[in-house]
C-alpha cells in the first residue's frame, strides 16, 4: 500500500481543515516545497497535492507552487483541486505532475472524465468525497443524491482506474477512516482504492493495508505527531 502524504494549500501556504469546513483552515508549515521534501527525506514516494482556493474557484490557482514540488523533489505528485478542464490537465501533467485528480468533474461531467481517461489513462485519479455516503462536490460546499459506490460504478465503466475515497465527516478528525465504507467500496469496484480521511495512527494503517487497498493519504495525523511517515512506510512495505 502506498502512503501518500498530503499538503492542502490556501493562499500558497499548508494548511488542514477540520471536516472540509474551509472556515476551520489552519495553516500547518510556512512552505510547501519544504514541507514535501521533508516528506521526501522520510522516506515518500508520492505526495497528494490539494489547491483548495482552486476547488473553489474551479481554476488552478496555485498551481505554480504545486509544480515547484514536482520539479524540485524526486516525489511523485498526485494534484487535485480546480480542475476542470483538458487545458488544466495539460498544465499539471506537462508540468510534471504524476496524477490528476477530478473531484467534481465526476459527478458534474462524465463526458470530460472520459475524455481525460482517454487521453491520460492512468493519470487520471477520480476523488469521490461523501456526506452520509452520497458525493459532494465543488469544494464540499454542494451534496447530492447520487451514493458513493453508485458513482464509483460510473466511473469504472468509464475507464478510471484509481478511487480516492474521503467521508468528509471524517476529515481532518483523527478519529479512524471510515473501514465499512471503503470495504464496501472494494468490493462494488475493481479500481485501485485510496483511503483518506480520519487516519490517526499506525494502527489505522495496518488495518487500512488489510483490506488491500492501493494507497491511504496521510495528513493532519503527521502534522499531529500522531503517526511517523517512516513508520506508516515501512509498515507498507
Amino acid at each position: 500500500m502506498i502512503i501518500f502524504p498530503a499538503i492542502d494549500i490556501i493562499n500558497g501556504k499548508p494548511v488542514r481543515l477540520y471536516k472540509g469546513d474551509f472556515a476551520t483552515a489552519r495553516r500547518v508549515a510556512d512552505d510547501v516545497v519544504k514541507t514535501a521534501v521533508g516528506f521526501e527525506k522520510q522516506g515518500a514516494r508520492w505526495a497528494h497535492i490539494v489547491d483548495l482556493d482552486g476547488s473553489l474557484k474551479k481554476e488552478p490557482v496555485n498551481g505554480r507552487i504545486i509544480l515547484a514540488v514536482a520539479r524540485e523533489t524526486s516525489l511523485k505528485v498526485e494534484v487535485g483541486g480546480g480542475i476542470r478542464s483538458m487545458n488544466d490537465i495539460e498544465y499539471y501533467i506537462n508540468g510534471g505532475a504524476g496524477r490528476v485528480i477530478l473531484g467534481s468533474a465526476a459527478l458534474k461531467d462524465s463526458g470530460f472524465v472520459k475524455e481525460a481517461v482517454r487521453e491520460y489513462g492512468d493519470a487520471v485519479a477520480v476523488g469521490i468525497d461523501a456526506k452520509n455516503g452520497y458525493a459532494a462536490a465543488e469544494g464540499w460546499t454542494e451534496d447530492s443524491d447520487v451514493y458513493f459506490t453508485e458513482l464509483a460504478k460510473r466511473m469504472e465503466d468509464i475507464g478510471v482506474k484509481t478511487i480516492i475515497y474521503t467521508d468528509i465527516s471524517k476529515d481532518g478528525t483523527l478519529a479512524g477512516p471510515n473501514i465499512a465504507q471503503l470495504s464496501q467500496l472494494k468490493k462494488a469496484v475493481s479500481c485501485n482504492i485510496t483511503a483518506s480521511g480520519g487516519i490517526r495512527d499506525i494502527n489505522d494503517i495496518t488495518a487500512l493495508k488489510n483490506e488491500g487497498l492501493y494507497g491511504a493519504i496521510c495528513g493532519k495525523s503527521l502534522y499531529e505527531g500522531t503517526l511517523a511517515l517512516s513508520d506508516a512506510i515501512e509498515v507498507c512495505k
